[in-house]
């Protein structure tokens, strides 16, 4: 990736663990690894890969050609497996390449919500899920599990309807805790999820959910949240005016893809560093 800006974030670790639901102030072990985050520019899409030592996390896979992406990053980093992939719902921007994926690693466990999917990608990401015996957990509740020194919690839908397509809603929400880094992923989250998430703590990284889009108590949600830092993965026109001038009016560091490029968030437990291929926070 040709970086044309790098960004460093000087946080202090307690004002970072305020920003942790899991922890509180603490020291971070001078061994500690590094918890890398990349969040791909594949348009109005969500496509994430989380690296921390050993463990691979991706979260959604972009639309149908995307995957390659997502390979190309594990293959130069030299991974082999992917340890949990996590679909957070079945529209074709978050599904659309995981059968690319899926046909590329090994992957050990796949998470996605309790519903059928509607799209032709969706039917692609089943019949490799057979094909290769992958073993794949519906969620109806909560799940948790560490890798390495990262503490993963996904977040299940508490309804098993949101009304008439509203798939958004079903989107499976991912927090990791790295120390005193808290990071949220909320995939296409809308109204009726973020009110069963409000709860949820503070972070200090979130993905802003739905593209960017409005979203009538996105302002509740993050005055709830209140994140240091926001990722927006989606296109210019799809990224919200009003959702632009509300994270600005509340200084939230913002990144999006359509305007910064690929972003690598990378944390070593106490503060987070970005990089991006082009332009800077706003």
């Amino acid at each position: 990736m040709s970086v044309i800006k790098k960004i460093t974030a000087t946080i202090s670790a307690c004002t970072i663990a305020a920003c942790s639901l899991f922890s509180c102030s603490s020291r971070v072990p001078k061994d500690a690894k590094e918890l890398k985050v990349t969040f791909f520019d594949v348009g109005k899409a969500d496509s994430i890969v989380l690296q921390s030592d050993t463990g691979t996390v991706v979260i959604d896979c972009g639309e149908k050609g995307d995957g390659k992406k997502i390979t190309g990053l594990l293959e130069e980093s030299g991974r082999t497996t992917i340890d949990y992939l996590i679909i957070t719902h079945f529209d074709k921007d978050h599904v659309g390449g995981a059968a690319k994926v899926l046909n590329s690693f090994e992957v050990k466990n796949v998470l996605t919500p309790d519903y059928e999917g509607t799209v032709d990608e969706y039917d692609k990401f089943c019949k490799v899920l057979e094909e290769k015996n992958v073993p794949r957990t519906r969620l109806t509740d909560n799940i948790s599990f560490t890798l390495d020194d990262v503490k993963f919690t996904v977040y299940a839908p508490k309804k098993t309807s949101y009304g008439e397509n509203d798939e958004n809603d079903f989107s499976l929400v991912t927090k990791a805790v790295h120390y005193n880094n808290t990071l949220l992923f909320t995939g296409d989250a809308m109204e009726q999820r973020l009110d069963e998430i409000m709860d949820i703590g503070k972070c200090t990284l979130l993905k802003v959910p739905y593209h960017g889009r409005k979203l009538d108590n996105l302002g509740v949600f993050l005055s709830k949240v209140k994140p240091e830092y926001a990722v927006v993965c989606t296109s210019s026109s799809e990224f919200s005016g009003k959702m632009q001038d509300l994270l600005k009016a509340m200084k939230i560091n913002t990144y999006a893809t359509c305007y910064n490029g690929d972003i690598t968030a990378v944390s070593n437990g106490a503060s987070i560093e970005f990089t991006v291929e082009k332009g800077s926070a706003s």
